[in-house]
């Protein structure tokens, strides 16, 4: 059996490494460089999350995973301004639709999954349609003439998906007119503000003048260069040796075209000025490359489609801001699972890919439903 993926995000690339160890080929073909696109530095990995990462990818990689993350985070955080000081005002236990977990630097997390699939990623190749022949393969097209064709063809490319577009041309993104703008600052640059030891490993939400700020420090378990030493000595990625701990925040911001991170890192500091000197000083230290604009778009829930040789994975199919990379790593798992199976001759192909998508749809528009409501 020969799998390609379109998309070489952390699902695409958790699904790329199951199909691997199951004696599966696979094909992965990212129309970014190798960088990837701008989408923040943190992700709260549960354990929907931390499950398909063991189970997918090789025991070195995960073990390498885990070491990097942050502590454990159980609460959630309420802070406000008192008497001119920043002060946890509540603290909800992370058992709802945020469950607990732990956070890990997203750009680490991504070299880690890269790490072992130099040979089968393309990057630089935009998908741009596919056929489907009569002896049930798929043939993809490329946007510079080249073609690949596969027994299976996975739709990982996010919430612009070129392979939902042309598979479920009647699914729209709504946007939901959210902005958020996301950002980092070195946990070095921050420490003398109280911050850090206030919140710990928790993530909190500092609601100061009208304004919502989101917050969460991450401290590596294990440094990520030690940590390579120990696990991953292949992982030959710069992002090792420069990662430091941090804070993370987030501010909303109106809907506009902001440009340039530096041009997005300056909004920022408007829309902090007038918060808690804390708090502005996290935006004013943040390193402007990695502050990002976020759009947030979500895709209502359909009615089942037919099961094909076609089928699509996380933001492709299920927008969920917060946790999508949990959702997206979980799709990677099961469907890797379902293809196992029929690659063992244990089930029939499109029963198999039938099977994964009622159990995504079951799962993930549920999982969507209940953040939206919380």
């Amino acid at each position: 059996m020969k799998v390609i993926v379109v998309g070489a995000g952390l699902g695409g690339l958790t699904l790329a490494h199951g199909l691997r160890r199951a004696g599966i080929t696979v094909a992965v073909y990212e129309r970014d460089g190798a960088l990837g696109r701008p989408q923040g530095v943190s992700l709260h990995v549960d354990d929907r999350g931390a499950a398909a990462l063991r189970s997918c990818l090789p025991s070195a990689h995960a073990d390498m995973v885990a070491a990097t993350m942050g502590g454990p985070r159980t609460r959630t955080l309420a802070l406000s301004e008192v008497d001119g000081q920043l002060t946890v005002v509540g603290a909800k236990p992370a058992d709802g639709a945020v469950r607990p977990g732990r956070q890990v630097h997203r750009p680490l997390l991504r070299a880690v999954l890269l790490t072992g699939l130099q040979d089968v990623v393309r990057f630089g190749a935009e998908f741009t349609r596919y056929e489907r022949h009569a002896d049930g393969t798929v043939q993809a097209w490329f946007a510079d003439g080249s073609t690949d064709t596969a027994d299976v063809l996975v739709g990982a490319d996010g919430i612009g998906s070129a392979v939902r577009r042309r598979y479920l041309p009647d699914v729209r993104v709504a946007d939901s007119g959210r902005r958020m703008i996301m950002g980092a600052a070195p946990l070095r640059a921050v420490a003398g503000t109280g911050l850090p030891d206030l919140i710990g490993d928790n993530p909190a939400a500092a609601r100061v003048r009208g304004t919502t700020m989101v917050l969460a420090v991450l401290r590596f378990t294990q440094q990520p260069v030690l940590a390579r030493e120990k696990w991953l000595p292949a992982l030959r990625s710069g992002v090792v040796a420069e990662a430091e701990d941090y804070v993370m925040w987030a501010l909303p911001v109106a809907g506009q075209e902001l440009g340039s991170p530096v041009a997005v890192w300056r909004r920022a500091r408007e829309l902090a000025a007038d918060l808690h000197p804390a708090l502005r000083s996290v935006v004013a230290e943040a390193w402007p490359e990695v502050t990002v604009a976020l759009r947030i778009g979500t895709i209502p829930a359909m009615p089942a489609w037919p099961a094909s040789p076609v089928t699509l994975i996380g933001d492709a199919i299920h927008l969920a801001p917060g946790f999508g990379g949990n959702l997206a790593m979980r799709d990677a798992h099961h469907l890797c699972q379902a293809l196992t199976e029929a690659h063992r001759g244990r089930i029939a192909l499109v029963d198999a890919i039938g099977g994964y998508e009622n159990t995504m749809r079951r799962n993930s528009f549920t999982s969507v439903a209940a953040e939206a409501s919380a």
